[in-house]
């Protein structure tokens, strides 16, 4: 009798458990997920020391990102012993 109830109150408890986890998710499911595209600036601009670390910025435009990016390169290249004067835009894009 006790193996009975035991049983039965395991069934219980897995059966709950699985209700459970499948009332969650779908409830994620039905969310609406933000593609890559979707979040933060769509232009990037990457500058390079002629010796030393250089900076990737991203930007809403070309001209925010090249500036940003030539921030970070002077930045880095100063930090890694580099020569932060030579600094150059090397690649520039938007999505």
């Amino acid at each position: 009798m006790i193996a009975t109830n035991m049983r039965r109150c395991s069934l219980w408890g897995l059966a709950t458990l699985t209700v459970f986890s499948l009332v969650l998710s779908a409830g994620c499911s039905a969310r609406k997920h933000a593609s890559a595209s979707d979040i933060g600036d769509a232009c990037y601009a990457k500058a390079l020391p002629t010796v030393g670390e250089g900076g990737l910025a991203w930007g809403s435009s070309l001209n925010m990102a090249r500036q940003k990016s030539m921030t970070n390169c002077i930045r880095y290249a100063g930090r890694s012993g580099g020569t932060p004067a030579t600094c150059q835009v090397v690649l520039a894009k938007c999505k």
